[in-house]
């Protein structure tokens, strides 16, 4: 769901994706041009996935972030995060025969409708930021997070499914965090019948009534209802958390806010002593699956209709249906049970990391063993920001686009505001480290000196270097 994406926590076919104009080629570790992403360029498309999308001011994809595209790490056998998403299927197909479809193969490219405003995300919210996201132009984006997909799987009468896919964010640089990362999202919805069989004096009771929002419940939903999918919700993923992580798993749940659930809650799990936020989920909101709008579905979904054996509707929403979603973050959840410590590891091809992965029974137990720790080469840098228009996360995808995956963190570790002038400079620490060589302070000094001449070219700082 989108509330995880908001919160959060290779190399692709050339015919899949480059830029129409060229700008993407030549080494990525090597100074670039100035990018049609940060200024717009009018008359210049990318062309992605056998389409073309016309480049507006809304542009800024980067050409780091365009060779993922296609690379679908969930759907590689043996790769940790197709490891984790085959438990979770297995999971769902044993305790939910026949009940939930699986989609892993939807495309990355939504449109700004799907992503953000069929979740009922208000037009000024904080996570439409340019800065916050991939967009292709101003009605294309790379989705946030695999909600985008919900409301045209709903419409095509799904009752029960798992969206499985690689979600796109623009963000800081640590050992926890990438522009890419991989997201399986769970959605049921129940019928009167469904939600009350097997309860005494059931035929009794309502999913609807016309009363007022409260903490605990939506204005259009019973107590009794509310409290049912709550309960199977909650459920249902402390059942799929025990067969990831084994018995005896301690949680807890926290209550929290999301615009598409009501309730919602976090889940947590206590592992090795460290209580760790592990998934976002809630009751849907009424008006999601209420929805009367005719939508557009993917190619992907025209071409394998749903094949769910539970109930199916047209496509004029589910108004006589209230349902629970969930949604949580592979690389998270993988790190925690492999105990991986670096995001950048699940892009690497070295044989060292993958081979660890390859096991008979997709269940077996697998802890990382580091195959080594190459040092770190550290660079700082300074510069006066601009007076307008600076964001800080254009900064890291910079980074991120001419350095790759040599950088490993980038921390602010310093502001100094001019008592005279009010300008502003930032001081960024950059810790470069290789996974699988020593690295040069003279290879790295080159690298360093195209991000200074870059943020200068591009985001218009003055440089204190």
């Amino acid at each position: 769901m989108v509330c995880w994406a908001l919160r959060r926590v290779g190399q692709v076919p050339a015919h899949l994706a480059r830029k129409a104009s060229g700008i993407c080629g030549g080494h990525e570790h090597q100074p670039l041009g100035p990018r049609p992403a940060a200024t717009g360029a009018p008359g210049r498309a990318v062309e992605l996935l056998g389409k073309s999308y016309p480049q507006d001011d809304f542009s800024n994809l980067s050409c780091k972030v365009l060779s993922k595209v296609g690379r679908n790490l969930h759907n590689q056998p043996q790769h940790p995060l197709w490891l984790l998403k085959e438990r979770v299927k297995q999971h769902f197909y044993a305790r939910h025969a026949g009940r939930f479809s699986v989609y892993d193969d939807l495309s990355p490219v939504v449109t700004t409708w799907q992503n953000f405003d069929s979740l009922l995300v208000p037009a000024g919210h904080p996570s439409r930021k340019k800065g916050d996201n991939f967009y292709l132009n101003a009605t294309h984006m790379l989705r946030a997070h695999t909600s985008a997909h919900q409301w045209d799987l709903l419409r095509a009468g799904l009752d029960a499914f798992l969206v499985v896919g690689d979600v796109y964010r623009r963000d800081q640089i640590d050992a926890q965090h990438y522009p890419v990362f991989h997201q399986l999202e769970g959605v049921r919805l129940f019928s009167r019948h469904q939600l009350f069989a097997g309860i005494k004096d059931g035929e009794n009771l309502q999913l609807f009534e016309e009363s007022s929002r409260s903490a605990h419940k939506q204005e259009t939903h019973t107590l009794e209802a509310t409290k049912l999918v709550e309960f199977d919700l909650k459920q249902t993923l402390t059942r799929l958390m025990t067969h990831i992580f084994g018995d005896g798993l301690d949680i807890r749940w926290v209550d929290c806010y999301f615009p598409f659930t009501h309730p919602s809650f976090e889940m947590e799990i206590n592992f090795h002593g460290e209580w760790l936020e592990v998934l976002g989920c809630g009751v849907m909101e009424q008006q999601l699956v209420n929805s009367d709008k005719r939508g557009h579905l993917s190619d992907s979904v025209v071409k394998n209709p749903p094949a769910s054996t539970g109930d199916t509707r047209d496509a004029a929403g589910a108004q006589d249906r209230i349902g629970w979603a969930f949604g949580l973050g592979l690389e998270r959840l993988a790190m925690i049970l492999y105990d991986i410590p670096d995001i950048r590891l699940f892009w690497s091809e070295d044989e060292r990391f993958l081979r660890q992965f390859r096991v008979q029974d997709i269940n077996q137990k697998v802890t990382f063993q580091p195959f080594s720790k190459y040092p770190a080469v550290i660079n700082d840098i300074s510069f006066w920001l601009p007076r307008e228009n600076y964001s800080e996360n254009d900064f890291y995808d910079l980074v991120r686009t001419i350095g790759g995956d040599l950088v490993e963190k980038v921390d602010l570790i310093d502001k100094f505001e001019h008592p005279k002038t009010h300008r502003t400079s930032h001081c960024y620490r950059i810790t470069y480290r290789h996974m699988e060589r020593t690295l040069s302070q003279r290879e790295v000094g080159g690298i360093h000196q195209a991000v200074q001449e870059a943020a200068v070219r591009q985001l218009g700082v003055e440089g204190r270097f």
